[in-house]
């Protein structure tokens, strides 16, 4: 064997150790895992209850101190009279980080105090505005066929900076505003309005957990995607996986979603691509992937994304996260406290004059579109309306495109 012929044996054999080596460390991190979620299973429950029965224990203690302490004041409180104290001393409290310092939002956000109150709890299966949410199915107009873009009028080049924009009257499809408006565009991570819509039409338990594995974290991570957070191993809920896609744009939430769905991303794209059929839309829009990574084959219209977004604010499960502004995701071993997370764009133009209230949105970015996004408001005089932006030079001023573009045409 010559030199030159050792040393290129000599590389394979490293290459080829370094790959059985990597191969290793990830059965080995899978094997922790379901070891972790068997213990679970078996202590979880028990761990649980304990837990329970000390916190019920520890009330109890407290009231009957709580009694005791009044009777021998001879005052005769009730549960009433504690309560009552107790709401005293929350303002009190609430008083005194007012004026004495920030409080915990303020310093983890200090640049959006606007915001900071209005995070969505989770109180039923669709959330806390659940007998609200088929009105749209009403209000819409059906189908998809967008009319008037002869008719419609330019937005005003010193408001409007971005290179795409439209406006949709969703009550009758008609078009208010377009600049390019029904031009063919990569959809980046609006892509995700049809990924929720998808799952929400399929899932059946919010609560179902789903363990997030190696090809999952191993997907955002190589294609340097935004996600979520999830660690390797851990067992979130579907729940999380919906809030997950949209409001911080996590490829990790949304290819575990395909794949729970689905059983893998390909065939979660194959119904992603029925539903653009299902919905007329099939002519002029392709999706190739549920998280909106560039591709030739993956694109759509403008009107196509406006018309995906109104399918998904007809859809009651789907409005509501599309309407999140923040979540905080289960407590797990691996974030006790969860995690939480927000749609920022809801959150910036929440305080904006729009003349009107920004209902639903979801943003994206690839370098091929810009920034992004697909947003859906009522008005103060109640009108329903669709406006779809691409290619602005910031998230930014992507958002301040929309306000734009509300305060312009929405009375």
């Amino acid at each position: 064997m010559n030199t030159h012929n050792e040393d290129d044996y000599l590389d394979r054999y490293e290459e080829e150790t370094a790959r059985r080596s990597a191969r290793e460390a990830r059965r080995r991190a899978m094997s922790r895992a379901k070891k972790r979620q068997a213990y679970l299973r078996r202590f979880g429950p028990m761990i649980a209850g304990a837990v329970c029965v000390i916190a019920v224990i520890a009330v109890s203690l407290t009231v009957i101190r709580s009694k005791v302490s009044a009777t021998e004041r001879g005052e005769g409180y009730t549960d009433e009279n504690v309560t009552a104290d107790q709401g005293i001393l929350d303002e009190e409290t609430a008083d005194n980080g007012a004026d004495g310092g920030e409080s915990d939002a303020d310093e983890k956000e200090p640049d959006d105090t606007a915001a900071d109150d209005d995070g969505q709890s989770v109180d039923s299966e669709f959330g806390p505005y659940a007998e609200d949410y088929s009105a749209e199915r009403e209000i819409f107009f059906e189908g998809d066929e967008v009319t008037g873009f002869e008719d419609a009028s330019a937005p005003s080049e010193e408001t409007v900076f971005i290179t795409y924009a439209l406006l949709i009257d969703a009550e009758d499809g008609r078009v208010i505003s377009s600049r390019g408006g029904d031009a063919r565009i990569y959809p980046a991570s609006m892509t995700k309005i049809l990924t929720i819509l998808v799952a929400a039409e399929r899932v059946s338990d919010l609560d179902d957990p789903v363990m997030i594995d190696i090809s999952i974290t191993d997907y955002a991570y190589s294609h340097d995607l935004s996600a979520v957070g999830f660690a390797l191993g851990e067992h979130v809920t579907v729940r999380d996986l919906m809030y997950g896609t949209i409001l911080p744009s996590g490829a990790d939430a949304a290819i575990a979603l395909a794949e729970y769905v689905a059983g893998s991303e390909d065939l979660f794209v194959d119904m992603m691509n029925d539903k653009l059929e299902e919905l007329g839309l099939s002519d002029t829009a392709h999706f190739t992937n549920c998280v909106g990574l560039y591709d030739d084959d993956h694109y759509c219209t403008m009107s196509d994304m406006a018309m995906i977004l109104k399918a998904a604010v007809e859809n009651d499960l789907a409005r509501q996260i599309l309407n999140a502004h923040k979540y905080t995701t289960s407590h797990t071993p691996e974030h006790p406290e969860g995690i939480e997370i927000s749609n920022w764009f809801l959150r910036k133009i929440e305080d904006k004059d729009t003349h009107g209230e920004v209902m639903c949105a979801k943003t994206g970015f690839v370098n091929e579109s810009g920034s992004c996004a697909a947003s859906y408001e009522i008005s103060s005089s109640g009108g329903h309306y669709i406006c779809v932006t691409v290619d602005a030079w910031s998230a930014w001023r992507c958002i301040y495109d929309h306000v734009a573009m509300y305060d312009a045409y929405v009375e």
